[in-house]
Order: structure tokens, then C-alpha cells, then sequence
């Protein structure tokens, strides 16, 4: 057989081998892939079975919540209901029950409006009646008495007036008694104490000053060549040099005791160098001003140490310091102030008050009159000034203001400075006066005395102290005594200003002369 022929057979043995194959590859690949889409689909209708199920479920369970929640709601809305109802219902209650109240109550103040004017007529009857009445009892007193109304009120209110005044002098007097008694021992015993504790000296400084020179020779030097040295020390000082025919004396006269200090510390070390002469002279009072100066700060600090008073402004004891070339009546001023605070003190310690606080008011009381000459204004609105501005505290500030009484003091410890002030500005020999004002302060007592009605003649002793006023018994009662008495301390209280107190001492005095022949 040739070989071409087995080739085909071969070939096609191979084909149909290939196909045999195939097909039976194709069958398997049929079946494998039936049997898988089979298998999805029973698995896809068990998926849609169950996802059947499962939203039925779902349906189910969300239609039971919502119905649940619907009836929820529906309970809730229900219930709210029946209280706002209930509400409802117990308000129209309450208004009810007002409006019932209302209605009483309109109906009462009708009654009682109807009753209001019905006895408002009424009483307008009777108050016609009883003013007709009263017309004719004044009528009849008028006949009876023989006087007119207008009289008859004058005579009861001058009754009246006089019954007043005798019920009021009685009173006044008892109070001011039974006050005296209480007062006047334990005031003695404080004041009496305090001046016991408190002895000070006082210096009368007076308007000039005495340097003594070793020859007179020395005045020649002094006045110098055509009078070139006299006057630039009196420029420079502002002191007038009196150099007159007073043996080994120059006087320096000004009204400025600190300028005075100045000159005649300048002058006494310019007498003891020896060389005077206009640049000299320049030098020396330079010198002695920063002294002075040192000097005045020194004497604030030893009367805040003296009294006991620390932490006060430097400036105002520089100010302290000044005053010891300040006075007032002859009494120095920084003494005066270091007695106050001691005596404030005192008297402070007595009644169980600050001691510090009143020491410290008392030292500070006049500390105005250190820059008065200077400043426009009373030392006492210049010394609150001064502690406003240097940061004391309200009740020093008072008890500056207060001491003289320009300002109502609003605490005891302005009231004890003042009691301390008056203490030592009144006792024997603190202060002195010149005749001429002694003997005008004596006429103008006698003339306020004088003044009055029913005084016959007033007498002005003991240095002023005392006022004796003789009144015409005539005129004056037992009872108007009492407050004429009164009368006349205000008013020396107003006109007047004096240290201490004056007594007013009112007499009336009966006499009955009769002759034996």
C-alpha cells in the first residue's frame, strides 16, 4: 500500500480522533456547565426565597414599630390632652371663682360707696350744723366775755406763750443740772489729768532780733563803705538792720522770723571771720539759709519723735519744722501743736480712743499756719489742704478742719483735738494779748450783753472770762433769766472768737427800802 494512502488514513484517523475528542470534551464541558447553571439557579431561587423571607420579616417588623410608635404617639397626644384639658378646666375654675370674687366685691364697694356718700352727706349736715353752732358760741363768748375772737386768741396765745417759756426754762434748767452733774466730774478728772501729764514751755517770740558785736567799731564794718555791706545783707536776707546808738547791739527787725534766723546767723559768723564785704556777705547767708533749712528739718523730725508719731510725709514735717519760727499770740506754734498731740493723747487714752491717731491729728492741727503768710486762705483750709494732698487719713483731715469749728466734727477724735487745743491755747500764760485788744474784746462782751431786753447793766471780769449781766426784775422773770442766759452765750459763741470758755452769769435781784422816822 503506498504511503500516501496510510498518511491519509493516518491523518484522518487523526481527525476523527480529534473530533471524537473534541465532541466529547464539548459534552463534558456541556454537562459540567448544566450542572453548575443548575446548581446557581437553586441557589439563586433559595437566595430570592430567603430574600423573600427576610423582607416579609422586615415589612413585618418595621409595620408592628411604626404601628407600635403611631399608638405611642397616639397615647402621649392623648394623654397631654387630658391635662391641658384638666388645666383647661381648673382655670376656668379659678376665673370663675375670680370673677364670682369680683362681683362680691364690686357689689360690697357698691354698697359701701353708697354708704360713703350717704354718710358723706351726712357729715356734711353736721359739719354745717356744728359750724353754725360754733358761730354762735363764739358770738355768745364774745357777748359774755366783752371780747372779740381775734382778742380772745391773742390773750390764750399769750397765755400759752408764757405758760411755754416757764415749762421750757424749768426744763432746760434740769437738763442742764442733771447733765452738769454727770459731765462735770469725769470732764474735770480727764482735762485735770491730761494738764498734769502735759507741762510745756512757751518762748514769746517777738518781730526782732539782738546781735551782739564785740566793739563798736564793728557797726562801721558792718554798714561798710557808702553802706555797701548793710545793704546786700538786707537784700539778701530781706531783714531790715537797725544800727543805732544801742552799745555792742544790732538789731534785725522783720516780720519773717525765718529770714531774721537767716541774717542773724550770717551775720554773727560774718562778725567772727572778720572779713565783711559783698561777696562774703553772699557766701555766709548762702551758708546760713542751708543751715537754717537742716535746722527746720531737724526740729520736724524731733516733734514727730518727741510726740511719738511716725511715717508722716517728709514735706510736712519740713513744714512742722517751720513753725517753730511761727506764732500766734506770743505762743510758739510748733510747741502749741507738740502740747495738742500730748494732750490729745491724754485725753484720747482717757476714753479708750486710737492714741495714736489723736497724737498724730493734734501734732497736725495747725500745720496751715507754717505757709498762711504765703498761701491765700485760713491756716484751716490750708492745713486739710495740705493733708489731702500729702495723703492722711479722713479723720485727720476732719480734725484739722474741725478744731476751730468751721466744720462739724465727725469723730471723737476731732473733738478731743479741738477740747486739747482749747486747753492749751486758754491756760494762764500760753498766750498774750496787747491792751488794745484786751479792752476791745471786754466792750464788745458788755455791748452784745447790752443788747437785750431787760438788761440794766453788764459787767465784763476776770480778764474776760466772766460776763455779769444785771437785769430789771421788772422785766425779766425767774424763767426768761434762764434763757437769756442762753441767748447770750450763742450769740458771744457767734460774734466772738476767744480761747477757752466765758461764763455768763445773769442776776436779778429784788429790793424793798423803806425809812423809820
Amino acid at each position: 500500500m503506498p504511503i500516501v494512502y496510510v498518511v491519509v488514513i493516518a491523518i484522518a484517523l487523526a481527525l476523527i480522533v480529534g473530533v471524537v475528542t473534541h465532541f466529547l470534551t464539548v459534552s463534558n464541558l456541556k454537562k459540567n456547565a448544566e450542572s453548575k447553571i443548575g446548581n446557581a439557579e437553586t441557589r439563586a431561587r433559595e437566595i430570592i426565597d430567603y430574600a423573600v423571607k427576610t423582607a416579609e420579616t422586615t415589612k413585618k417588623e418595621a409595620l408592628l414599630e411604626v404601628k407600635e410608635e403611631s399608638i405611642k404617639t397616639k397615647n402621649e397626644l392623648e394623654r397631654e390632652t387630658k391635662e391641658r384639658r384638666s388645666e383647661l378646666q381648673r382655670y376656668e375654675k379659678r376665673v370663675l371663682a375670680k370673677e364670682e370674687a369680683l362681683d362680691k366685691r364690686t357689689s360690697a364697694m357698691e354698697q359701701r360707696e353708697a354708704s360713703f356718700t350717704a354718710k358723706e352727706e351726712h357729715f356734711k349736715q353736721r359739719e354745717a350744723k356744728v359750724e353754725e353752732l360754733s358761730k354762735k358760741r363764739v358770738q355768745e363768748l364774745e357777748r359774755i366775755s366783752g371780747l372779740t375772737s381775734e382778742q380772745a386768741k391773742e390773750y390764750l396765745l399769750k397765755t400759752v406763750e408764757e405758760d411755754v417759756k416757764h415749762d421750757t426754762a424749768k426744763m432746760i434748767k434740769e437738763l442742764e443740772t442733771q447733765a452738769k452733774a454727770e459731765a462735770d466730774k469725769k470732764a474735770k478728772e480727764y482735762v485735770v489729768t491730761a494738764i498734769q501729764r502735759c507741762a510745756a514751755d512757751h518762748v514769746a517770740e517777738t518781730t526782732i532780733s539782738v546781735v551782739q558785736l564785740p566793739n563798736d567799731e564793728m557797726k562801721g564794718r558792718i554798714i561798710g563803705r557808702e553802706g555797701r555791706n548793710i545793704r546786700t545783707l538786707e537784700t539778701m536776707t530781706g531783714v531790715e538792720l537797725i544800727i543805732d546808738d544801742t552799745p555792742e547791739a544790732v538789731v534785725l527787725s522783720g516780720f519773717d522770723p525765718i529770714r531774721r534766723e537767716v541774717a542773724r546767723i550770717a551775720l554773727e559768723r560774718l562778725i567772727v571771720d572778720g572779713r565783711i564785704h559783698p561777696a562774703r556777705i553772699e557766701e555766709m547767708v548762702e551758708k546760713a539759709q542751708k543751715d537754717v533749712d537742716s535746722m527746720i528739718r531737724e526740729e520736724g523730725e524731733a516733734a514727730a519723735l518727741e510726740v511719738g508719731v511716725p511715717g508722716i510725709h517728709p514735706e510736712l514735717i519740713r513744714l512742722l519744722g517751720r513753725m517753730k519760727f511761727r506764732t500766734s499770740y506770743g505762743q510758739n506754734a510748733l510747741k502749741h501743736s507738740i502740747e495738742v498731740a500730748q494732750l490729745s493723747g491724754l485725753l484720747a487714752g482717757e476714753i479708750g480712743l486710737d492714741v495714736r491717731v489723736a497724737k498724730r491729728a493734734g501734732l497736725l492741727h495747725d500745720i496751715g499756719k507754717s505757709i498762711d503768710h504765703d498761701v491765700e486762705g485760713s491756716h484751716v483750709q490750708i492745713g486739710a489742704d495740705l493733708c489731702r494732698k500729702y495723703k492722711e487719713s479722713a479723720t485727720i483731715i476732719n480734725a484739722v478742719e474741725s478744731h476751730h469749728g468751721d466744720v462739724e466734727p465727725q469723730s471723737l477724735i476731732a473733738c478731743v483735738v479741738q477740747a486739747a487745743d482749747t486747753i492749751s491755747a486758754a491756760r494762764p500764760g500760753a498766750r498774750r494779748e496787747t491792751l488794745e485788744t484786751y479792752t476791745n474784746r471786754l466792750k464788745q462782751l458788755e455791748d452784745i450783753t447790752n443788747q437785750f431786753k431787760g438788761v440794766d447793766k453788764s459787767f465784763a471780769i476776770q480778764a474776760g472770762r466772766e460776763i455779769r449781766v444785771m437785769v430789771v426784775p421788772e422785766q425779766v422773770s425767774d424763767e426768761d433769766m434762764v434763757l437769756m442766759a442762753r441767748e447770750i452765750a450763742k450769740k458771744i459763741e457767734f460774734e466772738l472768737e476767744y480761747p477757752g470758755q466765758i461764763k455768763v452769769n445773769v442776776i436779778r435781784e429784788s429790793r424793798v427800802s423803806d425809812y423809820a422816822k
